[in-house]
């Protein structure tokens, strides 16, 4: 038995099965551009100079990882209570919309307290269209998959009409009307760090989530009751824990963050809303849940890791002529390895099993040594 417990000590952890994820889907990519007749050298460091190679870049690169991370932590939180939210896109457009309008009929307002205001409006309208998904689930069982991918397509349309209406650009009428600049995320505090890049304070709110979210998680009574609730539903309720509550609570706050993160990208890093684009950002988030192994701080540092090939895809084609589609392609690889992490978690930990019996074994070998001298 005692062995037992020991080799069950020796796993792998979650950040190996992760880093595994990734450098799998690396070598994958350089195996298709050696197909492909390319330098896998070349595109690697393509990637990494079209996104930390100055400034400028390095802003950007930050800029696209606000809002993965905010999108990352909503999905992970979801999943946390055993829910799916696959809605993050149609929460972002809500966020973003509702803070759009504050930037166009709110001037006036303190700069401060607008931001405030932009930010707490956008978490409210994408909590809203989260809520709807959670009670939908809890009150009549209907999968938030199904609910959360309606309610896209219903923001989607919700956003087409509201545009015209109320923040048209008169010279474009596919998109909204861009916010000002005086009214935006955006700040001269970061951008002279960061010079022409799309950097805002939404960075600053992103990693203020992750504590945040670490700490719901972690050191409440509603983290524990969430993890309860998506480890076994039935008996968690059989435990006293309100389900259905605690459903819709999770989609809630994970559609609060989907909601921030539209805030930050039509007010931060877009400053407009196309009339029929649905932001690729919400699916992506997914990806980045699953290799930060939904776990905040996981989450911080696999939205950084994707935002560099993101940001860095474009320098493929301009500097060597290698398809762009390079980088999507690693991105679905570590995407599908990641889902597939079970695979790599069984294989280490076969591994470790392995090396660690075969150190015991040499132990034993040592400590039976000298008794069988003295019986000789």
């Amino acid at each position: 038995m005692a062995k037992e417990r020991l080799l069950k000590e020796h796993k792998a952890g979650s950040l190996l099965v992760s880093l595994t994820a990734v450098v799998a889907g690396i070598l994958a990519g350089c195996i298709l551009l050696l197909v492909l007749g390319r330098n896998p050298m070349e595109a690697m460091r393509l990637i990494i100079h079209g996104s930390v190679s100055d400034p400028r870049r390095i802003g950007n690169t930050i800029a696209v990882a606000t809002q993965l991370i905010l999108i990352g932590l909503s999905v992970a939180f979801g999943y946390k209570a055993g829910l799916i939210n696959i809605g993050g896109s149609g929460q972002m457009l809500v966020g973003g919309c509702v803070a759009s309008l504050w930037a166009y009929y709110g001037q006036g307002i303190p700069r401060p307290l607008y931001l405030v205001i932009i930010v707490v409006s956008g978490a409210i309208a994408g909590g809203l269209w989260g809520f709807i998904s959670g009670f939908l689930k809890a009150k009549f069982n209907v999968h938030e998959v199904v609910s959360c991918i309606m309610l896209n397509w219903t923001a989607l349309w919700i956003i087409y009409e509201t545009i015209p209406a109320f923040m048209v650009d008169p010279s474009v009428a596919s998109r909204s009307a861009s916010v000002p600049a005086a009214q935006s995320l955006r700040t001269p505090l970061l951008s002279q760090f960061f010079p022409r890049s799309y950097i805002n304070w939404g960075i600053i709110i992103a990693i203020a989530m992750v504590f945040v979210i670490a700490f719901i998680l972690n050191k409440t009574t509603l983290g524990y009751q969430l993890k309860a609730v998506g480890a076994n539903r039935f008996c968690a309720e059989y435990a006293g824990i309100k389900v259905s509550r605690n459903i819709i609570i999770s989609m809630t706050i994970a559609g609060a963050l989907s909601g921030i993160a539209g805030v930050t990208y039509y007010c931060g890093y877009s400053n407009m809303i196309y009339r029929n684009q649905m932001p690729n950002e919400g699916f992506d988030g997914i990806a980045v849940a699953l290799l930060g192994n939904c776990n905040p701080v996981g989450v911080f540092f696999a939205a950084l890791f994707f935002a560099i090939l993101k940001a860095g895809k474009g320098s493929l084609g301009a500097g060597a002529g290698i398809p762009p589609e390079i980088a999507d392609t690693i991105i679905a690889v570590i995407i599908y390895f990641s889902a597939t992490s079970v695979l790599f978690r069984r294989l280490w930990d076969r591994l470790f099993h392995g090396m660690y019996e075969k150190k015991l074994g040499k132990m034993n070998i040592k400590a039976a040594g000298p008794s069988s001298d003295v019986e000789r």
